[in-house]
């Protein structure tokens, strides 16, 4: 079986690197905001090339502690409308609802997956204050034109980088750097992914940064003297251990799994499977590599009865979710069309070549 995605093998290469992290970490007597956390904070905004990152809970924290701080400083308001892709993972959405603010929905481009300078400019009003930019499946959305227009309409640009882990534009500057701020998640499946939660916010903005990790820690500068209400998003200590440890092999694995995606876009020929848009440059980590398809169902079933197995990001978009039922009425068929239609094929770095041409050969004679 040639499975979806196997976190045992992948984390297994590091497995006595883990351990003696883990020593080290019992060995400290300091499990909470400890060395680890400002070594991997310290290296993980180098890498993204930000002046800061403050490691949290997770992904979604990190973006509701994004939109958090800037209400706090004042640049944003309650009820500030943040333009969003229609076909985002439903917690970007989350995140805006959580902190008193209002999404709009945007459609997206139905070859990148992501959306556009162009159409984003069309939702822009005196009421939109920020645009929350998604980085879909690992690729950089449209990121110098965002970036421009954001600018140019005074708008506050914050990056849901959540899959986009060494992601470069046409600059070499890479995800989380694209932007006023960045969120980042660690969940295991990620290209950086922690062995439980993790998180983490990036961003030049010196005074957000503080604020930030002032709110992740229950509204205080040191113990016990609180100057804002909190909230306790800190990040897992013994994560961060293990994020360092993987950071330094992060780029390695990106290339690899564009090397994985170049063959499946270059081997796969069947026309009922629509193949995702590359242009072959570091703008995508190839988080995943997701397909088109008009009969899911068959085709996932397909794959399965060849000892392959396979997902989908996501099966229901956000604004046909119980959970968002006000937004019911909305016209989306773009997105609504990539959500029905959309698979996910095993991709990561620890694919073998036989794996690969496995299901290169069984796709075409689908």
């Amino acid at each position: 079986m040639i499975k979806y995605l196997d976190l045992h093998k992948i984390n297994k290469r590091f497995e006595s690197q883990f351990k003696a992290e883990f020593l080290q970490f019992l060995d400290s007597g300091y499990y909470v905001l400890g060395d680890g956390t400002t070594a991997f904070e310290t290296n993980y905004a180098n890498y993204c090339g930000t002046k800061h990152c403050v490691g949290v809970s997770n992904g979604l924290d990190a973006l509701i502690l994004i939109f958090k701080a800037y209400l706090q400083l004042g640049k944003l308001n309650k009820g500030d409308e943040v333009l969003v892709p229609a076909n985002t993972y439903i917690a970007s959405i989350f995140s805006i609802i959580e902190t008193g603010l209002k999404p709009v929905f945007v459609e997206p481009n139905v070859n990148t997956f992501n959306w556009e300078a162009s159409t984003i400019k069309q939702h822009i009003t005196s009421k939109v204050k920020a645009i929350l930019t998604v980085h879909l499946y690992g690729q950089l959305a449209d990121s110098e034109a965002v970036l421009s227009l954001a600018k140019n309409n005074n708008l506050l640009l914050i990056e849901d980088a959540a899959q986009a882990h060494g992601a470069e534009n046409s600059f070499g500057k890479r995800a989380g750097n694209l932007g006023d701020a960045a969120a980042f998640s660690f969940y295991p499946s990620k290209n950086l992914g922690a062995l439980g939660e993790a998180g983490a916010v990036t961003t030049s903005d010196t005074e957000l940064a503080k604020v930030i990790k002032e709110l992740r820690n229950y509204g205080s500068k040191k113990k016990y003297e609180n100057v804002r209400i909190g909230i306790n998003n800190r990040v897992d200590e013994l994560q961060t251990y293990f994020l360092d440890i993987k950071l330094k092999h992060l780029d390695a694995d990106n290339k690899k799994r564009r090397s994985i995606a170049n063959q499946y876009l270059a081997g796969i020929k069947n026309k009922k499977v629509i193949l995702p848009f590359y242009n072959g440059s570091k703008n995508h980590n190839f988080h995943l590599f997701v397909v088109l398809v008009e009969n899911r169902k068959e085709f996932m079933e397909y794959l399965l009865e060849n000892n392959i197995q396979s997902s989908i990001h996501y099966p229901k978009p956000p604004h046909k979710q119980k959970a968002l039922q006000e937004f019911f009425k909305l016209k989306l068929p773009i997105t609504e069309y990539i959500h029905k239609s959309c698979v996910s094929l095993p991709l990561n770095p620890v694919l073998t070549q036989h794996e690969v041409l496995k299901v290169i050969t069984v796709i075409n004679i689908y």
